[in-house]
């Protein structure tokens, strides 16, 4: 998607924790309710479930799964870690021993909350924000900054 309407820094920070979130942010895309809790518990270790969390939360606060999945700022674990009941959050570091776990986890994240590849939603997509251009008079920027905020599956 072309994103030339977006200054260099905020295209380089879309996608990506551009520093730590606000605490309104860590309430309303990290905190982990019931069907959160449920997945997680079926992972083994503490370091799993964290993982799990981890990049959970990421997907849906970014939009999109890291290339590193513990590439993530320190209060987001520490909230995470406090919601879990996990006192020693730098287990974390043994998610990525085993290489295939966070892929899997991926994939089981994809599952039970009916993520999808942009690809095949790309026309539909694009026709939508057209429309709502016309529709609104609202701009590119606008229009591409409210759907980062709220077309998570939150």
């Amino acid at each position: 998607m072309p994103v030339e309407f977006l200054s260099d820094s905020e295209a380089a920070a879309y996608g990506r924790y551009s520093g730590a979130p606000s605490q309104a942010e860590l309430e309303r895309f990290f905190f982990l309710d019931d069907a959160d809790r449920t997945l997680i518990a079926e992972r083994r270790g503490a370091h799993a479930r964290l993982g799990f969390a981890l990049q959970l939360t990421t997907a849906r606060f970014v939009g999109r799964f890291l290339t590193d999945p513990l590439d993530v700022p320190h209060e987001v674990l520490e909230y995470l870690g406090e919601q879990l009941g996990i006192e020693d959050i730098s287990q974390i570091k043994r998610y990525t021993e085993r290489r295939n776990t966070p892929f899997e986890h991926q994939d089981v994240i994809r599952e039970a909350y009916k993520l999808k590849d942009f690809s095949p939603a790309e026309a539909e997509f694009t026709a939508w924000v057209d429309s709502r251009a016309w529709n609104t008079g609202d701009g590119k920027k606008t229009i591409f900054y409210d759907v980062c905020r709220n077309a998570r599956f939150a």
